[in-house]
């Protein structure tokens, strides 16, 4: 009994939580569009509306930011702000995920998973997210090439990068995707076979 109910849960409870996930985007975003039609004096003509209108402004943004003008013009708005400490943390984090996030599937991925030897004799295993280290790191370490190794902290998004000689890396043939959830799941969660089971 206890057994098929934790089954049953296991099963269930991540497809409703990103079921209900997608649901409150959706309905947050169509009570945003709303909220801009009603500024204007229009009312929403049928559940949806108001989120397709977001969408379309979204579209018509990113339209706008392949005009130079526009790009130079958010660019000099960007860097006025980013004047302020607070906001410069807060928007510069939330950049930088966005940014992780829009990865072209086209272009080769800089991420490299690899193995990383430990005082122990044990291995971790890290994320090369870029090939090269910020020139004042360089300056200070010792002769060698450095390499920036992302060692990821289990169910956290949270990590810890360590300077790493690309000697002492051992590259692994393993999708930057399925890594990075062996690490944040500390091994629990594996990857499903074509027929959707878990090996």
């Amino acid at each position: 009994m206890k057994r098929t109910l934790i089954r049953g849960l296991l099963n269930v409870l991540p497809m409703a939580l990103s079921l209900w996930l997608f649901w409150s985007l959706f309905a947050s975003l169509d009570e945003l569009g709303k909220l801009m039609l009603s500024t204007v004096g229009q009312q929403s003509l049928f559940t949806g509306a108001g989120f397709l209108l977001v969408v379309m402004l979204v579209f018509i943004a990113g339209l706008l930011f392949s005009v130079s003008p526009i790009v130079w013009l958010w660019n000099w708005v960007e860097r006025q702000l980013m004047r302020f400490p607070l906001f410069k943390s807060v928007y510069g984090s939330i950049r930088d995920i966005a940014s992780l996030m829009n990865r072209d599937p086209s272009k080769p991925k800089n991420q490299q998973t690899v193995l990383v030897k430990q005082a122990n004799g044990g291995y971790v295993v890290g994320f090369i997210m870029t090939e090269t280290a910020p020139q004042p790191l360089l300056d200070a370490l010792p002769e060698g090439e450095w390499v920036p190794v992302l060692f990821q902290l289990s169910y956290q998004m949270a990590g810890v990068t360590s300077l790493v000689k690309r000697e002492d890396l051992i590259m692994v043939d393993w999708s930057f995707e399925e890594a990075m959830r062996f690490n944040l799941t500390a091994g629990i969660s594996k990857p499903a076979d074509e027929n959707g089971e878990q090996h």
